[in-house]
């Protein structure tokens, strides 16, 4: 049997303020993260979040110039969510609203630049942390020889971050010395002295694709050429060849998304012979784009206005692709305009 304790109330007015002062701090700091450009919460406290919830952790790190945005881009493309100079001292926090995502962001990435001692240390504390919560992380580390490296800064004049008034080879000499021990410590280490941006993406797929064949992302997005040509495209697709459902005046009102279009352009010759050849060439141009490290990929179908011919076939042609298994998602750029 539980006995009842009333609490007096100066103790409770005193219990308050302390709360009251504890949540005044907790949100002047939380407002200090977002400034920096990363929207955590704030507390450490993980208890009563399930075990199986917490996401598994890749931190990259490495020399500078080795790589490091390239090996961060092929886990974004992977789906991993990725965190890009994010201070050591806050990736227990990051995997902490992770963990309270339900399962949304089961897979992590950071990517630290260490710089300084204090910072590698709060870098250890926080693997250290991590260790202790049973969080599954891997640190990836990228090398690369000083010649190769000398050359990289080189090509894009730029100084070495730690050169100061020096040479890039002395910045070069400082950075591999702070990074030593976390080299040492390291899951996976990659010498990218002789790879091009293909083969880093490539051993990158090898240790964390996993089995499956990386997923390929499509957008296709009808517009009109007298509005120009999307800016992003990287295949444009003309249906001007169709003739125009504009000049039918019971379909002028109308758009490609209605049936009456729609069946009005794939019954003129050519139409569906052009989505069966079409869908088959760019079966052939994914598996290219995956072999080549390409996730994403926009497809531009254009007709005069974007209304009838581009809508249609954009439709049509994205449905095609979500049965082959591409994640593909659909914009009307210029439906609605006139």
């Amino acid at each position: 049997m539980s006995e009842h304790h009333t609490q007096p109330t100066g103790e409770r007015d005193q219990q308050a303020q302390e709360t009251h002062k504890k949540t005044g701090e907790d949100l002047t700091q939380q407002d200090a993260l977002q400034k920096d450009g990363a929207q955590v919460s704030t507390g450490n406290d993980s208890a009563g979040v399930p075990e199986a919830a917490i996401p598994e952790l890749v931190i990259i790190s490495g020399m500078s110039g080795a790589g490091r945005s390239t090996a961060a881009k092929c886990l974004e493309d992977l789906g991993w969510f990725v965190v890009d100079n994010l201070p050591p001292a806050l990736i227990p926090t990051m995997v902490e609203l992770g963990a309270r995502s339900q399962g949304n962001v089961a897979r992590i990435a950071v990517v630290v630049d260490v710089r300084g001692r204090r910072f590698f240390d709060n870098l250890r504390e926080s693997l250290s942390d991590l260790d202790t919560r049973g969080v599954t992380r891997r640190v990836v580390f990228l090398e690369s020889s000083d010649d190769a490296l000398v050359r990289r800064f080189e090509s894009v004049r730029r100084p070495h971050p730690l050169q100061g008034d020096g040479r890039i080879v002395d910045g070069i000499a400082a950075e591999r010395q702070l990074l030593r021990e976390l080299r040492g410590d390291a899951d996976l280490v990659i010498d990218t002295s002789s790879l091009n941006v293909h083969e880093l993406r490539a051993k990158m797929d090898a240790q964390f694709a996993g089995e499956e064949e990386p997923e390929l992302r499509a957008t296709v997005m009808s517009f009109g050429f007298k509005y120009g040509l999307p800016v992003d495209a990287d295949l444009v697709v003309d249906m001007r060849f169709l003739p125009n459902p504009h000049w039918v005046p019971e379909l002028r009102p109308f758009t490609g998304l209605n049936e009456e279009v729609s069946a009005y352009v794939f019954n003129q010759p050519g139409a569906k012979e052009f989505i069966d050849r079409y869908s088959e060439l760019l079966q052939l141009i994914a598996a290219g784009y995956r072999r080549e490290g390409k996730r994403y990929v926009t497809i531009a179908v254009g007709c005069t206005g974007g209304k009838h011919r581009s809508v249609a076939t954009s439709e049509k042609l994205a449905a095609r692709l979500a049965s082959q298994g591409v994640e593909t998602v659909v914009v009307h750029r210029d439906m609605g305009r006139e």
